[in-house]
């Protein structure tokens, strides 16, 4: 990126700097001059004068060039182009036409599904999953990192805690000396958070050498059409995120990637850091993936035509070839209209779209996965997105900069293999991302809330539908609104993942399930694998777990106590006096009677009414 001759005493700021520069930092200098980038040294001081400052902006472009493959020159060369594009209209899908893409689809316990899913557990030993966690609560109202908020208020476990412990009950199913890696996508906002969450809970049960945390740096921000670097005061630069497609770079620049397919794994399955029901469903995305040979795998869900969710289309070409990708979905209506679709967008037989909801949950062939980044550096397609402030797109409102999304790793890989594996929502999406008034403005609109309070109802309702499945008989939920959210309101049914990784697993639990009754506002939590059900009333709040070796039947156990309540919080403890946890719920749980029961000691034990008192660890009515 530099051109030796260039002579640094001529530009405007840096001649009487060029004394307290070291040899790096002027080699530096003649790479922004030579990228037309002098703007950025007009106002500097001679020294000595500022030179802590002059020396930290080199810092900062060092950074940035090494964050970028072919640097800052690279980045500035993509910005240009993109932003050529940009004014000229240029349409990135001119030329396709969208059909409906392969994929797979499932309804929930069927013999489809539970070969499916059985398949996947099977391959977790040779899995490895990557967490994208770069984002704070701010859209929630929450000051804090997402990862360390509770899922539910019932356990308290923070969404970190609830995927580790996925994986830990993988992991023991998959015998002795497999340890599945998980790698962490952290931002400048949540690194230092994430690793002092990490420690805090000892790695909620993880060996540390299996977790790997990356942080993301951000990239620079262009001002104009000549992609001029936005510059932060005298002697800064502005950067901006440049979105979750940065997990691949990483992983890449890391040797991540080339370390784990060189270890013999498979799989590589990517998730959000605010989604309690992916590990529900990414088992059966890696068994599809398996089984169908994909090297990209869409952890999808249905759609409603025109929902303002991305959504999985294959696009054909004469002359480009084919790709299945990502469409946002204020591309694909008019796509479809200009490619001899007239009506756009719409509903199927069955309601739903043809072109299945992308959740951001997704599934590699590792092998293809790791050579892939290896062709490309790891960069993914990007585009830009400028706010113009003319009409004839010479200005901008703001500096804008180049991103790039996770999802569009397909594009990359357009010749290969790429499908979907779609499953309900209620078993596979549950994003937890908006504040309550903009979630009840979401189910106004026919969206969904994506709150806290959903959230958590809908991690209790996902538990108690399994159960249903497997022939339990559990309260059906009632619709209630808290905090003017409409919710769905059931039994609080908390399955921890060694209760059942799999749906065979926890119907295995329940081998008389009509003679197990979860009634209405009845809380049922199972902590441990070992724990069946043959004859059980739940009325109130039941907990419990097998430790040390023992496993337990559950046969002719009434349990009848006060259980928990949800109580709507006051509008003194929504503005302020309660927890920030609480207040982005609008509830608080009220835990008026609980059974708490602990089985151990080696050997089969039976919990009945007459035996219970002696599994007690603490209980009210």
């Amino acid at each position: 990126h530099i051109a030796a001759m260039t002579d640094l005493s001529a530009v405007e700021g840096l001649r009487g700097s060029l004394a307290a520069l070291s040899d790096e930092e002027k080699q530096l200098a003649k790479a922004l001059v030579d990228m037309d980038q002098a703007h950025l040294f007009e106002g500097w001081a001679d020294s000595p004068q500022d030179d802590d400052a002059k020396h930290a902006f080199f810092e900062s472009i060092a950074l940035l060039n090494r964050g970028y493959p072919g640097g800052l020159d690279q980045y500035c060369k993509n910005a240009r182009q993109l932003l050529a594009d940009s004014m000229a209209g240029v349409n990135p899908f001119d030329g396709y036409t969208p059909k409906v893409p392969e994929g797979r689809a499932f309804d929930v316990a069927s013999d489809e599904f539970v070969a499916a899913e059985e398949r996947g557990v099977a391959l977790m030993k040779d899995s490895v999953f990557v967490l994208v966690a770069g984002g704070l609560g701010e859209r929630l109202g929450y000051s804090g990192i997402k990862v360390e908020l509770p899922v539910e208020l019932t356990t308290q476990r923070c969404y970190l805690e609830v995927y580790i412990q996925h994986l830990l009950a993988f992991q023991r199913r998959a015998g002795a000396g497999v340890k599945i890696p998980l790698a962490i996508m952290t931002s400048g906002d949540t690194h230092e958070k994430t690793l002092a969450l990490l420690q805090a809970g000892a790695y909620f049960g993880m060996e540390a050498d299996q977790v790997t945390v990356l942080k993301q740096e951000k990239v620079a921000a262009v001002a104009d059409n000549r992609a001029r670097i936005a510059r932060d005061g005298v002697y800064g630069v502005e950067t901006k995120p440049h979105g979750h497609g940065d997990v691949h770079l990483l992983l890449h620049q890391s040797g991540l990637a080339r370390k784990w397919a060189g270890e013999g794994k498979q799989w590589i399955c990517f998730f959000q850091d605010t989604n309690a029901m992916a590990f529900r469903s990414l088992p059966v995305a890696v068994g599809v993936s398996d089984e169908c040979g994909f090297h990209m795998n869409s952890m999808a869900i249905p759609r409603k035509a025109k929902d303002a969710v991305g959504a999985i289309v294959r696009l054909e070409s004469e002359s480009q070839g084919t790709m299945t990708c990502n469409v946002e979905y204020n591309q694909l209506d008019p796509l479809l209209r200009a490619t001899g679709f007239p009506e756009g967008d719409v509903a199927g037989a069955n309601g739903y779209s043809p072109y299945p909801g992308n959740t951001n949950q997704l599934v590699m062939h590792l092998p293809r996965y790791a050579a892939t980044l290896e062709r490309t550096g790891g960069l993914m397609p990007e585009f830009v997105n400028p706010k113009y402030a003319d009409a004839a797109k010479t200005a901008f409102k703001k500096p804008t900069r180049l991103e790039c999304m996770m999802q569009d790793y397909a594009r990359a890989v357009a010749q290969d293999p790429v499908g979907f594996t779609t499953l309900d929502a209620w078993i596979s999406y549950s994003p937890v991302k908006n504040n309550l008034v903009d979630a009840a403005a979401k189910v106004a609109s026919g969206n969904m809330a994506a709150s806290a309070s959903a959230g958590e109802m809908e991690f209790y309702d996902a538990h108690a539908r399994l159960l249903r499945a497997a022939g339990v008989r559990v309260a059906e939920a009632t619709e209630e609104t808290v905090a003017g959210v409409p919710l769905t309101h059931g039994p609080h049914v908390v399955l921890f993942p060694d209760a059942g990784v799999s749906f065979r697993e926890i119907a295995a639990a329940f081998p008389t399930p009509g003679d197990v009754v979860v009634h209405p506002g009845a809380t049922l939590v199972v902590r441990t694998a070992g724990v069946t059900f043959k004859r059980a009333s739940v009325r109130g709040a039941l907990d419990i777990e097998c430790v040390d070796g023992a496993t337990c039947v559950v046969d002719g156990l009434d349990v009848d106590n006060a259980g928990d309540a949800l109580q709507p919080l006051t509008d003194a403890e929504m503005a302020g006096s309660a927890d920030e946890t609480l207040r982005i719920r609008g509830f608080r749980l009220e835990r008026a009677g609980y059974l708490r029961l602990r089985v151990s000691g080696p050997g089969e034990h039976v919990v009945s009414n007459d035996t219970v008192a002696k599994f007690v660890v603490k209980s009210a009515l």
